[in-house]
């Protein structure tokens, strides 16, 4: 049975000594509304994860949005996929161009289970559930104006589809990296250098980035 009581703080040095005889077995994230109303239904939202592939992205997404019934599309990404969401909706407004963007950031919990590698002595089997609250980043994209208004608002681009001065698309320079290879986020041409994405962080989210920890013990 999971222990009660447990309180949303840091993890103390004695629990972080003890994560060493652990090993992480699963990770799953905890679903939530996208935070843009009026979404029209069936919206295409493309769930970023930090294995994602990016040209399998693009090529799924472009061909969604070059079709004349589809007028918005999200990105999705927590962690430490949240580069390359920014990434995949650089490459979509450069291509495309003439959308629209909002921008949200908050925070969404990824649940954790492990599993201690030593046996215990009576043969139960001790799993520690964490709850991590991990910065996450939500983006639309539409054909269709939106209201400028709203926190996150950026305006359309000028479409650009030259990338990679040596002939190939930027989806295909970054897919072309050895693997294990951290890809960042390489932003097209100078005039992008220091250009900043417009985000908003919910007041009552700011400080959050801890976690929970539950004992649970099996036979």
């Amino acid at each position: 049975m999971a222990a009660k009581g447990v309180e949303s703080t840091p993890m103390p040095p004695v629990a972080q000594s003890r994560m060493e005889n652990f090993r992480k077995v699963k990770t799953s994230e905890q679903d939530s509304p996208l935070p843009f109303p009026d979404l029209p239904p069936g919206v295409v939202e493309m769930k970023v994860k930090e294995g994602s592939k990016i040209r399998n992205l693009m090529g799924f997404a472009m061909a969604r949005m070059e079709l004349k019934g589809t007028r918005q599309i999200v990105f999705s990404g927590c962690g430490r996929a949240v580069t390359k969401t920014i990434t995949c909706v650089e490459i979509m407004k450069r291509k495309l161009g003439g959308l629209h963007q909002v921008t949200k950031v908050r925070y969404k919990t990824l649940l954790e289970v492990w599993e201690n590698k030593d046996p215990q002595p009576d043969g139960q089997v001790e799993n520690l559930t964490v709850h991590k609250n991990v910065p996450s980043i939500c983006i639309l994209l539409s054909k269709d104006p939106l209201d400028p208004n709203e926190m996150g608002y950026q305006p359309p681009e000028p479409r650009d589809g030259l990338w990679a001065e040596d002939g190939g698309t930027e989806e295909d320079r970054l897919s072309s990296l050895p693997q294990g290879m951290k890809r960042p986020l390489a932003l097209p041409h100078g005039e992008l250098a220091n250009k900043k994405m417009q985000v908003q962080v919910p007041e009552s989210q700011k400080g959050l980035g801890t976690m929970d920890y539950m004992l649970d013990y099996h036979h």
